[in-house]
């Protein structure tokens, strides 16, 4: 079943290659949408994919890369949309 998650990450997300990881992580599962930084200091994603890869690309984003502090991972689910190719980590604080 397809899944779409947008997603929150609280903590020391910034400045540790929080983006870049995501991408590759989302890649490697084969989920798309796209992650960036906002300017309260957290991190934005949305995820669209099969259920059980997107549960992966989240269970990572709990941990996050070696120099990250994950505090919080909010997660609201939504109806799966379909409407990205790819996964892209989008430059900083640029709205989609």
């Amino acid at each position: 079943m397809k899944k779409r998650a947008h997603v929150i990450v609280e903590g020391d997300v910034q400045g540790v290659y929080f983006r870049a990881t995501t991408a590759e992580v989302a890649d490697k599962h084969n989920v798309s949408g796209w992650v960036k930084n906002k300017q309260d200091g957290t991190v934005e994603a949305l995820l669209e994919g099969e259920e059980a890869d997107v549960l992966k690309v989240l269970e990572w984003c709990r941990i996050g890369p070696p120099r990250a502090r994950v505090d919080d991972v909010r997660v609201a689910w939504e109806e799966f949309q379909g409407e990205f190719d790819e996964f892209t980590s989008l430059t900083r604080f640029n709205t989609y």
